[in-house]
């Protein structure tokens, strides 16, 4: 009996191995560059693990928040102000920061990402997703999971987004140390004092 059980022990520690050098193999033929996209079989894995790794309780969760228009832009501002950088305020993630990501972030107007439960979305952005660019958002507490909740209802909301709502989110979107410098030039100079505000410039870091 111990000796089967050794055996089968051996056996487990030789596939390990076996499979740790195929991937360092694998990473050593690809390199560890961050503009490579994700392959076929790679996403499928990894997000069959991503679900996997979702408790069922969690899953099923229905959103206790009523969507109203109101809950609705509040979960647009939020939006813009935390997920746009990486996300993109379409959903889409085509920024300079999602782009510089691996995997890219997902375009969440997409059956990918729509086709998810209320519960797998408020998870996920409560707890992250390892080895990606998603971060823990949440902190555990009621006010974090409300916001979330709300967050959740306008991620719905982003297939349908028209043009007009897009540009309105770009006055809600972070500023930059330049363009809150800017924007303070420019207050001053219509209150009547500084020189006339210099054109803006753009920089890519």
């Amino acid at each position: 009996m111990m000796a089967a059980v050794l055996k089968a022990f051996l056996l487990l520690v030789a596939l390990v191995a076996v499979l740790a050098v195929l991937v360092f193999v694998w990473i050593g033929s690809r390199g560890v560059s961050a503009r490579a996209e994700p392959g076929r079989i790679e996403t499928i894995v990894a997000r069959t693990m991503r679900r996997l790794a979702i408790p069922r309780s969690e899953r099923e969760r229905a959103n206790p928040v009523t969507v109203t228009p109101e809950v609705v832009a509040e979960g647009m501002a939020h939006w813009a102000d935390h997920c746009a950088a990486c996300h993109a305020n379409d959903g889409s993630g085509e920024t300079e920061i999602g782009l510089g990501l691996y995997p890219k972030p997902p375009d969440m107007r997409r059956a990918a990402t729509q086709s998810l439960s209320d519960g797998e979305i408020f998870y996920i952005i409560e707890n992250g997703v390892r080895l990606t660019g998603m971060p823990a958002w949440g902190n555990g507490s009621a006010d974090s999971g409300h916001d979330t909740w709300h967050l959740v209802h306008f991620i719905r909301e982003l297939p349908r987004l028209t043009p007009e709502r897009i540009e309105q989110m770009k006055a809600l979107n972070p500023k930059s140390p330049e363009e809150i410098r800017q924007q303070s030039h420019e207050e001053r100079f219509l209150e009547g004092g500084g020189d006339e505000p210099t054109a803006r410039t753009s920089h890519h870091h």
